[in-house]
C-alpha cells in the first residue's frame, strides 16, 4: 500500500493561482516559476489530471501571462484572496474525487497560503510545488512555506510532481513525461 502522501494522477489536481502580467514583473525568478507551472501544466494534461487556474481582481492585475493563458482556457476570477472562495474549484475537486491538490503559482505568502489553508480545512492533502510559487519578497515566500509545511502541507517540487504522478516507466504517458523533461532542461 502506497504511503498516503504519495501522489497518482488518479487522485491529483492541479491548481494555478494567479500568474498574471503585472505581478509577474515584480516576482524573482519570474520566468523560471512560468516556465515550471507550464511544466506542471502540460505533465497533468498528459497524464489526464484536472488542472483548475483562477486570476486575482484580472482588471486591476491584468490576465493569465501569455505562456500560461493558451494552456489555461478556463480562469474564473475572484477578488477574495482564497481560491476556494470559486465554487468551482472545490466542486470539480470532490466532483473528480481528487483528494491531494498540487498547488502553484504567486503570491505564496496570500493567495496560494489562504488556498492551502482553507483547502487543508476541507481535508484534502496539498502539496507546494516549491519551484513555481513566488512573492514579491523571499521572506515572506520562506515564512508562508514553513507555515504551510507545519499546517500539514507537502513541500515538493514540479519534476517530483511529474514522477510521482507518473510512478513509473511502464506508464502510458512515461514517454511524454520524459520528453517534457527533456525540453524544460533545454531552458535551463
Amino acid at each position: 500500500m502506497p504511503h498516503p502522501t504519495r501522489m497518482s494522477a488518479a487522485d491529483t489536481a492541479l491548481l494555478v493561482i494567479d500568474v498574471q502580467e503585472k505581478l509577474m514583473p515584480k516576482i524573482p525568478d519570474a520566468a523560471a516559476i512560468v516556465r515550471n507551472i507550464a511544466f506542471l501544466v502540460d505533465a497533468a494534461r498528459l497524464l489526464q489530471m484536472p488542472v483548475l487556474a483562477t486570476e486575482q481582481y484580472p482588471k486591476g492585475l491584468g490576465p493569465t501571462v501569455p505562456e500560461l493563458a493558451r494552456r489555461l482556457p478556463e480562469r474564473p476570477d475572484k477578488v477574495a484572496f482564497s481560491c476556494c472562495a470559486v465554487p468551482s474549484v472545490v466542486g470539480t475537486l470532490h466532483r473528480e474525487a481528487r483528494p491531494k491538490v498540487v498547488l502553484c503559482g504567486i503570491e505564496a505568502h496570500v493567495c496560494v497560503l489562504q488556498t492551502a489553508l482553507d483547502l487543508l480545512a476541507e481535508d484534502f492533502r496539498v502539496y507546494l510545488a516549491v519551484d513555481a510559487v513566488g512573492s514579491r519578497y523571499r521572506v515572506d515566500q520562506d515564512v508562508a512555506l514553513r507555515r504551510l509545511e507545519k499546517a500539514g502541507a507537502v513541500l515538493t517540487t514540479s519534476e517530483c510532481v511529474a514522477f510521482e504522478c507518473v510512478g513509473g516507466a511502464g506508464h502510458p504517458a512515461f514517454k511524454g513525461i520524459s520528453a517534457l523533461i527533456q525540453e524544460r532542461m533545454k531552458s535551463l
